[in-house]
């Protein structure tokens, strides 16, 4: 069996991503260079951000992956989006109720979707 434990992000420059991410993450990334720049999360997963000019082969296009955040609860996720509006993300989804939960998206600079939720209680 194989483990998912490692996200790695095509991005124009890895050092703007940090300056967000040191804020989303609230943790410092353990390698910083300027074509990489690697985090490892309290719960082990690790998200790398990759200069785009330098992955081999050339990702077509950067941006676009979605990562997602649960939250333990609504008020959470309206606390959330009020921050991160705030660092001037571009919002994509406004906060809503879906069959799942309770949501928002933003895009980072490099286009990646990041979507905080809380579980509805009782998701279809």
């Amino acid at each position: 069996m194989h483990t998912l434990n490692y996200l790695l992000l095509a991005v124009k420059d890895p050092q703007r991503s940090a300056k967000l991410y040191d804020q989303l993450f609230g943790v410092a990334p353990v390698e910083n260079s300027p074509t990489f720049v690697l985090y490892v999360l309290p719960n082990g997963l690790k998200v790398g951000f990759w200069s785009a000019s330098d992955v081999k082969p050339t990702p077509r296009p950067a941006g676009g992956v979605e990562l997602s955040f649960s939250l333990p609860d609504e008020a959470s996720v309206r606390q959330t989006f009020a921050a991160w509006t705030a660092l001037g993300l571009k919002v994509l989804q406004e906060p809503t109720r879906m069959d799942f939960g309770f949501t928002f998206v933003v895009a980072d600079p490099d286009g990646h979707r990041l979507r905080p939720f809380v579980l509805a209680e009782n998701p279809r």
